[in-house]
């Protein structure tokens, strides 16, 4: 249940909207999908900006949000229920829980509101319950707006969401640090038990074990790999061999929906060979230059190109690419190599605010570029304090990229191949951490978690001194 001080925070954050957003809103929470038969429910997962007002996972339940007072809509279980999941909160005790001033059934939800903006969900179950409550479909929201007046009240809404969640406040900042520490943990266990395992599958256990004893579901399909090189790789088949690296990305996700995003890149036999050390340092180069350039301000971009020029001089200080590395990286040649973006935001959501596309993502009047280099940056804005952005460069040997005849040609002075095949036990590195831009500079919430290569090293061997 919510503290005095969560309830008081989630008044303030719709006191907050009521002052953006002028006119009524209604927010779905959502509904479990179920599998096989109707009582057999996949986790249910509210819906975040749900939870940013309600502040807790109620299952099928909508909010009501006017001048900064909430109405809930929500139906009690029915008796029977009590017989296979325990008692349940009255509507008038759930309504103070999240601090409600109003409180009715669902099937009020139509009378209340006709003319209400909405975001749109993501699950067909609950945009049907959207049609059938506000009288009309509700379409995504884009940046270029709608000719339909329910559209463009929804696309307001969305941008005064936006303005809120962009920054965090104490409720939220708690809960993200209490992600960071547990990620940091599953983590450790999983680079500490790694030479008693002979399995993806193993170490992803071990991983995800600490999540789940602190009541902590992921907050993604963990990735937890030897084909570094496949960017979202969620399956766990392969055998750890000798030589292998391991791509660990997983983040804890607390009980109220806030989230955790690292990686961390180990040898699974303790000890980097020298190719491998070599290129980890040029990846964790770029990862320390861009969180000691964070503070308000900066624009995320630049942090995006500071990496690719950072990893640019690695790349040619080892021999793997030739030229002059400012060249190189206005060429896109660096995106052989690391073709995703620095980061993204994180908070409720992992990729925080994504269903929104990029009016969350990218400051007004700014669209993505096709850029090689650039056309996977998630995130273009000036920095603010109190955001929560990942910072997490990489490298990678992809064959879609190095083996293809246009590529191989528009860079066939950039890159030394026979340098490159020396390389071969290098397939993926990435280093991700959790960064708060604060007033003067950063915070990194996931600091406690080694990114040194002899510190790493050291707890695959099971030792931190």
């Amino acid at each position: 249940m919510l503290t005095p001080i969560e309830q008081s925070c989630l008044r303030h954050r719709r006191h907050q909207l009521g002052q953006q957003f002028e006119g009524q809103a209604l927010l779905w929470s959502g509904v479990a999908p179920f599998r096989n038969f109707a009582a057999n429910h996949f986790p249910f997962r509210a819906s975040s900006h749900f939870l940013y007002f309600a502040g807790l996972p109620l299952h099928n339940a909508v909010i009501g949000l006017e001048g900064g007072q909430l109405t809930l809509f929500w139906d009690e279980p029915h008796p029977d229920a009590a017989l296979w999941h325990g008692p349940s909160l009255s509507r008038g005790e759930m309504a103070d829980q999240i601090g409600a001033e109003t409180y009715l059934p669902l099937s009020a939800v139509p009378t209340w509101a006709q003319q209400a903006a909405t975001l749109p969900a993501l699950s067909a179950d609950t945009r049907q319950q959207q049609i059938e409550g506000l009288g009309r479909p509700v379409p995504a929201i884009t940046s270029q707006g709608s000719q339909d007046e329910g559209g463009n009240r929804d696309r307001h809404l969305a941008a005064a969401v936006i303005q809120l969640r962009l920054q965090q406040d104490g409720f939220a900042l708690d809960q993200l640090q209490q992600a960071a520490d547990i990620t940091v943990a599953a983590h450790l266990q999983g680079m500490r038990s790694t030479l008693n395992h002979a399995s993806e599958a193993a170490i992803r256990a071990e991983i995800e074990a600490v999540m789940m004893a602190h009541q902590c579901p992921t907050a993604y399909a963990s990735i937890v790999t030897v084909q570094g090189e496949i960017l979202h790789n969620d399956a766990y088949p392969h055998a750890l061999a000798p030589g292998d690296l391991l791509l660990v990305d997983a983040g804890a996700e607390t009980p109220l929906g806030w989230a955790a995003d690292v990686t961390r890149t180990w040898p699974v036999s303790g000890h980097f060979s020298s190719t491998q050390r070599d290129v980890y340092d040029i990846v964790l180069a770029a990862h320390d230059a861009c969180i000691a350039a964070i503070r308000p301000g900066v624009e995320f971009r630049d942090l995006h190109l500071l990496a690719a020029q950072t990893i640019a001089s690695g790349l040619v200080d080892i021999g793997i690419l030739k030229g002059q590395p400012e060249v190189l990286v206005e060429r896109d040649a660096h995106a052989l190599f690391f073709p995703h973006g620095i980061g993204h935001l994180l908070g409720l959501d992992v990729h925080d605010m994504e269903d929104l596309g990029d009016l969350a993502g990218y400051g007004a009047g700014r669209q993505r570029c096709d850029r090689m280099g650039l056309r996977y940056l998630r995130l273009d804005r000036p920095l603010r304090p109190q955001m929560l952005v990942t910072i997490e460069p990489g490298f990678y040997q992809i064959p879609a990229l190095l083996n293809h005849p246009d590529l191989r040609q528009q860079y066939r002075d950039c890159v030394n191949w026979d340098r490159l095949a020396h390389f071969e036990d290098v397939r993926g590195i990435r280093i991700e951490d959790d960064v708060l831009v604060t007033a003067e500079g950063c915070q990194v919430l996931t600091s406690a978690l080694p990114t040194q290569g002899a510190e790493v090293e050291a707890c695959v061997q099971g030792s931190t001194s």
